[in-house]
C-alpha cells in the first residue's frame, strides 16, 4: 500500500460511513400519504385548502360553515345595519381574511399597477435597546411613532391611508455545479403617499405574504415539549443547525410562553394570531385587543366612529378560531412513485429534514378532539433558524433576530398552483418557484444548499417531485 492510499483510508472511511447513513427510501411509510392522520382530506383542485377535517362530524361541520362566513365575507364601514359585520377600519388593508389567504392558501406579492399591497403585509419597528427589555417582552418589537407596527394602505372615508407599497426586483445569478443557471429576483420595497408624514429614519421593515390555513389547528395540538425537544440553540451536536424557541407575550394569561404561529413564531396561538389578524389587518377591535391601531399622531383615525366595543364578538372570534383550527390538510399524492422516494432520498441526502421535520404526533388533549393524537407530517419544527443575509430582513420580533425565521410547514405546497395560481415562496414571494425557495437558503441551511447545487438535473427533478408530492 503506497503512503499517499494510507493518508486516504480515514477519508475513504469516513465517506463510506456517511454513505451508509444515507437512507434509501424504496417503498412509502405505512400511511405516509395521510399528512393529518384521520384528519385528512381528499381534495386537489382550487378548494384543496377550504375543507373541513375529514374527521370532522357533521354536526360539528355547521361551526365550520358560521366560522367560514366570517373568514371569507367582507366587513364594512361603521355605522351599518350589518352590524355583525361593522367597524372595519379606520386604518386596514383589506375588509377580508379571505382576501389575504386567498382561498385559505398562500398570498403574494403586489402586481405592478395594484391599488393595494391586499396579501402582502409591511411589519414597521425600531431597533431595540436594553431600555425596551420591558416593552419587548410584551409587544416583541418597539413601534414607529408614527405608523405603528404595519403599514395600513387602506383606509375609511375620511381617513388618510398611511401610504402606497411596491415591490421591485433586480436579479441575483445562482449556478449549479452542471452549469445550469437560475436567476433569482431579490425584492426592493417601495413605500410613497405616506399619509401622516415622514417614517423614523430607523424605521426597520419587514414584509410578509399570508401563508396557508391549512392544518393549524394540528400544530397548535403539538406538545410543547416535542417542540423543545428538538431546540439546539448552541448547537451542542455540531451539525450546524441551532434552531430555537421565540418566546412570546400571551395576551389571556399575561405570560411570556412559547411561540409557534407566524414567520417569526410570534404568535403563540390561533386565537391571538386570529385577533391580531383583526386589529392589524381589518382595524377590528376585540376582547383580546380592545383598541384600534391608531397612533397620537393620526387625529381623523382616532376620532373616527367604531363598530362596538368590540367590533369582534367573543362569539364571532370563537367561529374564526373553531373554523381556522380545523381546516384539513391534502393527503399526498404520488407517494410510491420512483421518482418521488428518490426524492425523498435526496431531501434527507441534503440534510432538509434537520429543519422540515417530517412527523410529530399530536397531544391527547389537543383543544379539539378530533386533533388529538394524530400522526401529522407537516415537515417543520416550528423553531427559529438563521436563514443567512440573503433572507434577512434585520427586524427583531421578541427572541428572534434579523435573520432567524421560523421553518415553514410544506404540506400542501405541491398543490399552490391549484389552489392559488402561482407559486410564489418564502416570506415575502420573492421565489417564483420551489427551486428559487430553495437556493435562497442560507445561514444554517448553507451546508444543505450547497449539496443540492451538486445535483444534476434528473436529481433536482426527483428532488422537486418529491417536494410536490407533499
Amino acid at each position: 500500500m503506497s503512503p499517499l492510499q494510507r493518508c486516504l483510508l480515514p477519508f475513504l472511511a469516513l465517506t463510506l460511513i456517511a454513505c451508509e447513513q444515507q437512507p434509501r427510501f424504496t417503498a412509502a411509510e405505512p400511511g405516509e400519504a395521510l399528512s393529518a392522520g384521520s384528519a385528512t382530506v381528499r381534495k386537489f383542485d382550487q378548494n384543496a385548502f377550504s375543507m373541513p377535517s375529514a374527521n370532522l362530524a357533521p354536526s360539528r361541520r355547521l361551526d365550520f360553515a358560521v366560522g367560514n362566513s366570517f373568514f371569507r365575507n367582507p366587513w364594512v364601514t361603521a355605522p351599518a345595519t350589518t352590524t355583525a359585520r361593522d367597524g372595519l377600519g379606520p386604518l386596514f388593508n383589506t375588509n377580508a381574511c379571505q382576501n389575504c389567504h386567498l382561498k385559505d392558501g398562500r398570498g403574494h406579492p403586489p402586481e405592478p399597477g395594484a391599488l393595494s399591497a391586499a396579501s402582502m403585509l409591511v411589519r414597521l419597528s425600531l431597533p431595540a435597546g436594553p431600555e425596551h427589555a420591558e416593552l419587548l417582552q410584551r409587544q416583541g418589537v418597539v413601534a414607529e411613532p408614527t405608523y405603528g407596527t404595519q403599514l395600513q394602505d387602506m383606509a375609511n372615508p375620511g381617513v388618510a391611508p398611511e401610504g402606497k407599497v411596491r415591490v421591485t426586483y433586480s436579479s441575483v445569478p445562482v449556478r449549479f455545479a452542471d452549469g445550469t443557471l437560475v436567476e433569482l429576483r431579490k425584492p426592493e420595497l417601495q413605500i410613497s403617499q405616506l399619509g401622516y408624514g415622514d417614517l423614523h429614519p430607523d424605521t426597520l421593515f419587514s414584509t410578509r405574504i399570508a401563508p396557508p390555513m391549512i392544518g393549524l389547528g394540528l400544530l397548535e395540538a403539538i406538545a410543547e415539549q416535542d417542540i423543545l425537544a428538538a431546540a439546539d440553540p448552541d448547537d451542542a451536536d455540531g451539525d450546524g443547525i441551532s434552531g430555537r424557541p421565540n418566546i412570546v407575550w400571551d395576551r389571556q394569561l399575561q405570560r411570556s410562553v412559547l411561540g409557534r404561529f407566524g414567520w417569526k413564531a410570534g404568535q403563540p396561538n390561533l386565537n391571538q394570531q386570529n385577533a391580531d389578524a383583526f386589529a392589524n389587518d381589518m382595524g377590528l377591535t376585540s376582547s383580546l385587543i380592545p383598541h384600534d391601531n391608531c397612533t397620537a399622531a393620526q387625529a381623523d383615525c382616532l376620532a373616527a366612529p367604531h363598530g362596538g366595543e368590540p367590533e369582534v364578538s367573543d362569539n364571532i372570534l370563537a367561529s374564526v378560531l373553531f373554523y381556522s383550527r380545523n381546516l384539513g390538510v391534502p393527503a399526498r399524492r404520488d407517494v410510491d412513485s420512483p421518482a418521488v422516494l428518490r426524492g425523498k432520498s435526496l431531501f434527507h441526502q441534503a440534510g432538509c429534514q434537520k429543519c422540515h421535520t417530517p412527523s410529530f404526533t399530536t397531544s391527547a388533549d389537543a383543544a379539539e378532539p378530533e386533533l388529538a393524537n394524530q400522526l401529522i407530517r407537516p415537515y417543520t419544527d416550528l423553531l427559529l433558524h438563521d436563514m443567512g443575509e440573503g433572507l434577512a430582513d434585520g427586524r427583531e420580533e421578541f427572541l428572534a433576530s434579523g435573520r432567524e425565521w421560523r421553518t415553514a410547514p410544506l404540506w400542501g405546497i405541491g398543490l399552490t398552483q391549484a389552489v392559488n395560481g402561482h407559486t410564489q415562496f418564502l416570506h415575502d414571494g420573492r421565489a417564483r418557484n420551489l427551486l428559487e425557495a430553495i437556493l435562497w437558503h442560507g445561514g444554517e441551511a448553507e451546508a444543505a444548499k450547497q449539496r443540492v447545487l451538486r445535483f444534476d438535473g434528473e436529481e433536482r427533478s426527483a428532488l422537486l417531485a418529491f417536494l410536490n408530492s407533499l
